[in-house]
């Protein structure tokens, strides 16, 4: 068996998989203090879990802010590293099925990655993801738990939190149902739930994000919008994305391994590129 590992290396949390015959492979996902010990933890554990030898591993690719951080040869193996926005875009196609794509990348921030007859490149981006999530919710709700927030959320109506056309329209706007978004927590009074609160908040960091998706190719035929990354787990964006491609005609994917899609795409680049 000869496999290649592709880990992901945050700065506390490490995801890793295997690529066996283009299968992808158990993957795992770890929590340190600190990106070293996030990912020898995470390829530790990795390694025992699935019964594999370092005998049986034919390179290990590293990809991730954290990856900045090691500077030697995973346990001696044959180890490299790959732009983390290449993987994004390797990782997505793969999983998704398609080519000519945008990821959407919703990390502590969100990246966005064009993916097309062009190549891969990173186009820019936005400063909210899960790091706003997480921030909003510490000051708010007492608590930086994204479980919990959406836990809470589950149990939150967003109508009483969000403005909608239909609270400021007698009819239907050109372009503008009733019920879609006219202003973040417009609506919110101060007395507003916990559950509530969550519920927009969790909806305005998922709307915001998905808007500048849509905004960045209003200029390109691509329609089909990739989302990976851990907000992309969030069970709120079966109501907030489906609401959004009807609006604007688009098609948003998250795919099986959505949370994974980088560390694929880490091992997808070594065996793209194996022998040139």
């Amino acid at each position: 068996m000869a496999i290649v590992i592709g880990i992901d290396v945050g700065i506390s949390t490490t995801k890793i998989v295997g690529l066996e015959n283009m299968e992808v492979v158990a993957p795992m996902r770890i929590t340190a203090e600190d990106p070293v010990t996030s990912l020898y933890g995470a390829f530790g554990k990795y390694l025992y879990e699935n019964h594999i030898d370092l005998k049986d591993i034919e390179e290990v690719v590293l990809t991730g802010v954290g990856s900045a951080y090691i500077e030697n040869p995973v346990y001696g193996l044959p180890t490299k590293k790959v732009d983390e926005f290449i993987a994004d875009g390797l990782g997505a196609q793969f999983e998704s099925g398609l080519k000519n794509i945008l990821v959407v990348s919703m990390g502590t921030g969100t990246s966005l990655v064009v993916c097309d007859e062009k190549g891969i490149r990173h186009i820019g981006g936005i400063s909210i993801g899960g790091g706003t999530l997480a921030g909003l919710s510490r000051i708010m709700l007492q608590t930086s738990d994204i479980r919990q927030v959406s836990s809470f959320a589950k149990q939150g109506d967003i109508s009483n939190v969000n403005l909608m056309i239909g609270d400021i329209s007698a009819h239907p706007l050109p372009g503008l149902p009733m019920d879609v978004t006219a202003s973040l927590f417009g609506k919110a009074k101060t007395d507003a739930s916990k559950e509530d609160i969550a519920v927009g908040l969790i909806h305005t960091v998922l709307q915001s994000i998905g808007s500048a998706a849509v905004l960045s190719m209003l200029n390109s035929p691509i329609r089909d919008f990739v989302l990976i990354g851990n907000l992309s787990l969030l069970p709120q964006c079966s109501d907030v994305f489906p609401m959004m491609e009807n609006l604007y005609n688009v098609h948003f994917i998250i795919p099986r391994y959505s949370q994974f899609c980088t560390a694929i795409g880490a091992a997808l680049d070594y065996v793209y590129h194996r022998g040139t």
